[in-house]
């Protein structure tokens, strides 16, 4: 090879080099950029996520405070703002019906943690549902005559008694500034007998498995489960 062409070979390779360099440099550049982006982002859901987890440990003191002022028995989990209630019989055996002593504790539940949730800004402007879920147990029901039977009737069970609870909600005490509000947000579902309570051996506990469970869907933040309030029921 002559000298002419070394020399035309090395300038090539020298500009294939510094093309390569800069195209690494580039690169490197936006994968710093990209990175850091996504540092700033996570630092912010993050602390929007603490403030919001804040806001839910400080409500949640206040409905145990609130609930414990007016006299019912019930244990609220200060992290979660869960509620349960274990000797409260809102339905009768088999029945969708409130029970007078079902309709006497909602009387007086439901505007605690109606006026409680809607007095926190914060909450209230970022609440996209509160889904009333009703449950049974597992046990078998009434002329129910195959497995998937079972489910089914359990399942038209388990609404009805949601049904039951969103329907009397209205009729309670709370502060009535929120039913508009309330009523674009609140839904009912049915679980039958999908999500049964456990006892510390694993055995599904009949009587905490049949319930009607309220909890709060957050609009567009990562805390699936903010809160959940269960009922007793049968």
């Amino acid at each position: 090879m002559s000298i002419y062409g070394r020399k035309k070979n090395v300038e090539y390779n020298a500009d294939n080099n510094i093309f390569w360099t800069t195209m690494s440099d580039l690169l490197l550049g936006l994968a710093i950029i990209f990175m850091t982006l996504f540092v700033l982002a996570m630092t912010g859901f993050t602390q929007e996520s603490l403030k919001f987890q804040k806001t839910q440990m400080a409500v949640s003191e206040q409905l145990a405070k609130q609930f414990k002022e007016a006299k019912i028995d019930v244990e609220v989990d200060k992290m979660t703002g869960n509620v349960k209630i274990s000797d409260l019989q809102l339905f009768a055996v088999g029945s969708y019906q409130l029970s007078p002593k079902g309709k006497q504790f909602l009387d007086k539940f439901v505007p605690i943690y109606i006026n409680t949730i809607f007095s926190n800004p914060e909450l209230a402007e970022n609440i996209e549902n509160i889904i009333i879920q009703g449950h049974t147990d597992s046990q078998s029901f009434k002329d129910a005559k195959t497995p998937n039977d079972q489910f089914t009737k359990n399942m038209q069970l388990s609404l009805q008694r949601a049904g039951s609870v969103q329907d009397y909600m209205f009729k309670t005490n709370y502060n009535k500034k929120n039913d508009e509000k309330l009523r674009k947000i609140v839904t009912v579902e049915g679980k039958s007998f999908s999500e049964p309570v456990l006892d510390k051996n694993g055995k599904e506990d009949y009587a905490k498995s049949r319930r009607v469970e309220l909890k709060i869907r957050v609009k567009g933040k990562n805390i699936s489960k903010a809160f959940g309030f269960n009922f007793g029921g049968n």
